[in-house]
């Protein structure tokens, strides 16, 4: 715990610790959050928040042909679809936490994944960014890009990168 002192007298006040939880629909992710529960999470007073990223939906559609704009039902059901998403997500990801007797918050914000997360460390000014790995090759790496391998470079607080455990290959 970190005491600093408050302006209006010389008392200490502890800062809770806040850790950030990346959490997608994938195992990889559920996996981190695991981990930390199991590894990290060790006082009451640390502050979890489980984050979910939304990518914004572009109610545009680019077939072989002219550009089909579309309606504003549609939008409507995709966004209404991806809160439903990121509910039940974050729903699952809390059931883990309340299973370790660990109180978590949570958060949904939109934008890419990348940029969203190491920024919102920063607002939240998190002591720590906890985010799976999902163990893409070099060759998807450079075409898809890793999310952890961002983090890693541009948040601008101290990150762990949890990777899942190897799958033991089958003998035959």
């Amino acid at each position: 715990m970190e005491a600093e002192t408050s302006a209006a007298s010389d008392t200490p006040v502890t800062r809770k610790k806040m850790i950030m939880v990346a959490i997608d629909e994938s195992e990889e992710s559920f996996y981190s959050l695991k981990w930390a529960l199991d590894n990290l999470i060790n006082d009451p007073s640390i502050i979890i928040t489980l984050i979910n990223v939304q990518i914004p939906f572009t109610p545009m559609v680019y077939p072989a042909g002219p550009v089909v704009f579309a309606t504003p039902t549609v939008v409507e059901a995709v966004r209404k679809g991806q809160q439903e998403n990121a509910t039940r997500i974050l729903s699952r990801a809390l059931h883990l936490c309340q299973q370790k007797m660990v109180k978590a918050e949570t958060l949904i914000v939109e934008g890419d994944p990348k940029d969203m997360i190491c920024q919102t460390a920063h607002e939240l000014h998190v002591d720590l960014l906890v985010i799976g790995s999902r163990g893409l090759g070099k060759i998807k790496r450079a075409f898809l890009g890793s999310v952890s391998d961002y983090c890693a470079h541009h948040v601008q607080c101290p990150i762990l990168i949890v990777k899942p455990p190897k799958e033991n290959p089958k003998s035959s």
